[in-house]
């Protein structure tokens, strides 16, 4: 599957698109960094009348808000966090020119641009300014930003999805399934232009794979202290009392 698409992708005849103005290099990422940082869980949890700085892990995503309040609070906001990247990527897309288009139809600088805006997305979302510039890890904005790169990286955003529910149900921990999930992503993009179009498919490949690790990189440093505690055995698992 993942070789059919890429050969379509590379083998398309679309035109070269033109590459953006420094006014969208500055535009896109800065919006998308500001989109990114709506503290959905931290609203969520406000809601219901609770810090979520102060219980749990502490921190403002998805997996503390559903441990803290109940599993439809954590899947809700999951969906939310998800969005922010999804939505500031597609517009960047559209805006770009780049959505829907070809690996090589797209310059590298327009590819630069668009994965610079996901990028931001996700900073944002980890690095929120309306609530100190703390945050979540960056897995669900993460998912959506990358899943919304039509078609480049959608379908190892999708596999991503699928493997971290596969490691969640086995590991019963979400910390070590987001983090396998990650490192996917760019295996997904080697994988898919090897078998597509040999070398000449990872050259043209090269500003989506060097994103998604760097991405990759990034949601592991967010969970070293998940790595701490996996080692030691003292990782909350699902469904385990505290």
């Amino acid at each position: 599957m993942l070789a059919h698409l890429n050969l379509a992708l590379m083998e398309s005849p679309v035109a070269p698109l033109n590459d953006p103005t420094p006014l969208l290099w500055a535009v896109l990422p800065v919006s998308a960094y500001l989109f990114g940082s709506f503290p959905t869980a931290h609203l969520l949890a406000r809601s219901r009348g609770v810090d979520l700085g102060a219980v749990g892990s502490k921190n403002y995503g998805a997996t503390n808000l559903g441990r803290t309040l109940g599993r439809p609070w954590g899947v809700a906001c999951f969906v939310l966090d998800a969005s922010k990247g999804a939505l500031a990527v597609l517009a960047a897309g559209f805006i770009l020119g780049a959505l829907g288009a070809a690996v090589g139809s797209v310059s590298q600088s327009i590819a630069w641009c668009w994965l610079a805006t996901a990028a931001a997305a996700i900073v944002g979302h980890t690095l929120s300014p309306w609530i100190g510039f703390k945050g979540g890890k960056g897995v669900a904005t993460g998912f959506g930003a990358l899943a919304a790169m039509w078609p480049v990286l959608t379908l190892p955003a999708v596999l991503a999805l699928l493997l971290w529910i596969a490691i969640t149900l086995i590991s019963r921990m979400i910390s070590l399934a987001s983090m396998v999930a990650a490192i996917s992503v760019p295996c997904s993009v080697v994988l898919a232009a090897l078998t597509s179009n040999g070398l000449d498919g990872v050259a043209a490949s090269v500003p989506f794979l060097a994103a998604s690790s760097a991405i990759a990189v990034f949601v592991v440093f967010k969970h070293r202290s998940n790595i701490v505690r996996i080692r030691a055995g003292t990782e909350a698992k699902i469904g385990a009392t505290s």
